[in-house]
């Protein structure tokens, strides 16, 4: 039997930050064919297959989203949304009891985390009246402890028929967060119109934190040529890749359902194996399931 374990525990609370201003979370290392300014819009790309650069989701029926005036970092006319001008809500608070592992034992892999950013702060949640942010989401949830303890394949196998991605979470990123597949609850592109944070999480109803992509917190970290980020419920990796320059893949590279078949560090070896990629563009990280969720 052989087992491999990490472990990280959050740090100190704090609470600064609380200024005015526009924090941008997009990645600074943007696809060459992709402005972070310019980011395609993936409004109306949900599909109930899998299809290159859509959602392939469980639900295809979605409620009217809530009225008022498209966000000013949003480019309807276009079909563009600017990255780097898209306010982030404010703060900067820290999670002590934030705990995140993962353990391979045999054919099994275990993720047990907290659903708390284990290297990271957050923003103030609910969103504060005094908060620019509050004028374009005034969402009033707040973050909660999520324990999740899953059991992946540690060599996931590609199921006969891909599959569609739910609304609740479709996988984990190594800060212990749980990843939810690119669609708000109206089905519209979340990236772009749902307010985030600092690092590009935000609570849902159910007080569970969450992030929509991979965002520039993790990004920023992933300088090599790939680099593992976290799983899919499927089991597959999911990972930042780089061209030979630098730049992000881009939906081009990448399958129906948001990945390819490359060599990257897997279980401690080199392996040419199947996984999913994080692109600046949607569906920013699975568009569909390769293999069977758990």
């Amino acid at each position: 039997m052989h087992t491999r374990l990490f472990v990280v525990v959050g740090g100190l609370i704090a609470l600064i930050g609380l200024g005015f201003g526009t924090v941008a979370y997009a990645t600074s290392h943007a696809d060459t064919a992709i402005s972070p300014s310019a980011v395609p819009l993936g409004d109306g790309h949900v599909a109930s297959t899998p299809k290159k650069g859509w959602v392939d989701s469980c639900s295809t029926t979605f409620p009217p989203p809530p009225p008022g005036a498209t966000p000013p970092w949003i480019n309807a006319g276009n079909r563009t949304w600017n990255s780097e001008a898209k306010v982030a809500v404010q703060g900067s608070v820290s999670w002590p009891t934030a705990s995140y592992s993962v353990t391979v034992t045999g054919t099994t892999r275990k993720i047990t985390t907290t659903d708390l950013p284990v290297d990271h702060t957050t923003g103030v949640f609910p969103i504060a009246a005094s908060d620019p942010a509050h004028a374009y989401d005034a969402n009033p949830n707040h973050i909660a402890a999520d324990p999740i303890t899953w059991s992946l394949p540690a060599d996931p196998v590609a199921a006969r028929h891909p599959s569609c991605t739910n609304l609740g979470p479709i996988g984990v990123l190594d800060d212990g967060v749980v990843l939810y597949n690119a669609l708000d609850a109206n089905g519209r592109d979340a990236a772009a119109h749902e307010v985030l944070d600092s690092c590009g999480g935000h609570p849902d109803q159910a007080d569970r934190y969450h992030h929509h992509d991979v965002p520039a917190c993790i990004l920023d970290h992933a300088t090599g040529r790939s680099t593992l980020v976290g799983f899919a419920v499927d089991g597959y990796g999911i990972y930042v890749e780089r061209n030979a320059d630098g730049t992000l893949l881009s939906d081009a590279h990448l399958d129906k359902c948001h990945g390819r078949t490359s060599k990257v560090m897997w279980n401690g070896k080199e392996t040419r194996i199947y996984h999913y990629d994080a692109t600046l563009e949607y569906p920013y990280t699975v568009g569909c399931y390769h293999g069977t969720p758990i």
